[in-house]
């Protein structure tokens, strides 16, 4: 195969990450987050950030060593290395926001099975050099984060008004004429919201290629 880098350009990759193979429209991939960690804006912000930073390490550290990855080994050599930067980053949040770290709880551990990370570790970061493989983590990462962001944004304030302990909403109980949901801060909330943005995505995709 010819270097994969020379036929990727930066504006491709960025554009890759944030629309067209965005992780979670486009994807389809880290469901499990998705759906779990989308309650409030706050988690799914703090889950962003540490998907964005491991998919930058480990994509970084494989590309440095893509020439030395053995067929047979690689899949073992990307979750060892995906490791060492999930626990980083889940002893830094039990450190530095405890509260978060127990509100998220195993999800942050559980980011090493990721099928986002290991996909990336495959497709670019095996194969590109390191400017690529970086661009492509951080793109693939907010692109990750602002699709997390978007769900749960609309989930908390369908949820109960508020957005970031923000009153957005008039609620009913002061005098507005909102009543809160109570059923998008449950799965069932999760799964339909995540499903309505999926058709308008698919609808918007169709239309723009008709």
């Amino acid at each position: 195969m010819a270097n994969d880098a020379q036929t990727l350009s930066s504006a491709q990759v960025v554009w890759n990450g944030l629309f067209k193979e965005n992780p979670i429209f486009g994807l389809m991939l880290g469901m499990c987050p998705t759906l779990a960690v989308t309650t409030t804006l706050q988690a799914a912000l703090t889950m962003g950030g540490c998907v964005i930073f491991v998919l930058i390490c480990s994509n970084l550290m494989i590309s440095a060593m893509r020439r030395q990855l053995k067929p047979h080994l690689r899949i073992l050599m990307f979750t060892l290395t995906i490791a060492v930067f999930v626990t980083i980053a889940d002893q830094f949040l039990k450190a530095y926001q405890p509260e978060m770290s127990e509100y998220l709880g195993a999800y942050i551990p559980l980011i090493i099975v990721n099928c986002l990370i290991i996909c990336r570790a495959e497709a670019c970061a095996s194969k590109q050099g390191l400017r690529i493989s970086v661009i492509d983590g951080l793109a693939m990462g907010v692109g990750f984060t602002l699709s997390l962001s978007l769900l749960a944004g609309i989930r908390e304030i369908l949820a109960s008004g508020k957005l970031l302990g923000m009153t957005v909403l008039p609620l009913a109980e002061d005098g507005g004429w909102f009543v809160p949901w109570a059923g998008m801060g449950f799965p069932v909330g999760a799964f339909v919201t995540l499903g309505l943005l999926l058709g308008l995505v698919v609808h918007l995709t169709r239309k723009a290629k008709g």
